[in-house]
């Protein structure tokens, strides 16, 4: 095997290769091609625990049956909340069913990644599947179909589509079910679609999810949410096994559904007794969501003496205050 290279006519260069050299030297090409990574895309796969030192009351006792503070709801939105009553998710109709993706950023459980590569020549990733707790698997497709028709079917996992923009994977979802923004019943319809930023840091996973409702929000709704990578979580690919049960009998009477009438939500001054908010605020909106509000407030907000419900978290020597003893729990 010789490669001879010489002085040509004119001071050219001529290379002389045999036929075996000539093959190595394409193998390597391809190989370094193949081996490549694609440009600037980040290997999301992983087991992803979710901390929960952000939004703690809303991802673990839950929020107040009436606190809809920096949810930019329409009248619409509002009006639907103020009829939701959580019985509603003990009727055996609702047992088994899913929450939206959106639930990805404001559920309580952590996520897997992985991707779905070709089939055929296994080096590229067409699409990025997500599972977690109570959102069916999400899909994330890659190779540029596009989205379904408005009045396609809308299945649990909505449709999402991704592209990378330098090293964050931009996603956009539609064709989501009706679900909640907020686990206290505040809506977000079938009309809603959600944008995603996803981005790596080493071990930690930033979400960034912006949702938008043409019918239940007035601006998009902007929820951030951090993961940490651990390689000893278990966290299932699929959703478990779901037998619905009747937890009340009263609710399997069929066409009942436990609501609260219009005007008589038991809850509506809850938080203006324990925290001296003013029920405008409780009531949510737009403008409820930027520090600017607070200056509408200052003159007429007093502070409690002490925090009686929701202080601190369940976490090593913090313990909640739950009873309204303004003392943690043991």
């Amino acid at each position: 095997m010789v490669a001879r290279v010489d002085a040509g006519h004119g001071g050219n260069v001529a290379t002389h290769m045999t036929p075996s050299l000539m093959a190595r030297a394409v193998l390597i090409v391809i190989a370094m091609l193949v081996s490549r990574p694609a440009l600037a895309q980040v290997d999301l796969a992983g087991m992803w625990a979710s901390p929960h030192h952000q939004n703690w009351m809303e991802r673990d006792p839950g929020s107040n049956p009436v606190d809809y503070l920096a949810l930019p709801l329409s009248d619409a939105g509002r009006e639907k909340a103020l009829l939701y009553s959580y019985s509603q998710m003990a009727q055996m109709a609702h047992q088994c069913s899913l929450y939206t993706p959106f639930y990805s950023v404001i559920g309580v459980s952590g996520l897997k990644i992985w991707p779905e590569t070709d089939p055929v020549a296994g080096n590229k990733i067409i699409a990025w599947k997500l599972s977690g707790f109570n959102f069916d698997v999400i899909t994330i497709w890659m190779d540029g179909r596009p989205h379904p028709s408005k009045n396609a079917f809308h299945p649990y996992s909505g449709f999402t589509t991704g592209a990378w923009k330098g090293e964050t994977l931009i996603t956009h979802t539609t064709h989501m079910k009706a679900g909640f923004v907020r686990r206290n019943g505040a809506p977000s319809s079938d009309q809603a679609t959600m944008t995603q930023y996803i981005i790596r840091h080493g071990d930690l996973l930033t979400m960034t999810a912006v949702l938008e409702d043409p019918i239940y929000l007035t601006q998009p709704y902007v929820v951030s949410r951090i993961f940490r990578l651990d390689p000893h979580a278990n966290i299932r690919t699929t959703e478990g096994a779901c037998e619905p049960i009747s937890e009340v009998p009263d609710l399997d009477v069929a066409g009942v559904v436990p609501p609260y009438l219009p005007g008589k939500n038991p809850f509506v001054n809850e938080l203006t007794e324990v925290y001296h908010i003013p029920v405008e605020a409780v009531l949510g909106g737009a403008e409820t969501m930027y520090p600017e509000y607070r200056r509408r407030l200052k003159e007429t907000y007093v502070r409690p003496d002490k925090c009686v419900r929701y202080c601190g978290q369940n976490a090593p020597g913090l313990h909640m205050i739950i009873d309204g003893s303004g003392k943690p729990q043991p």
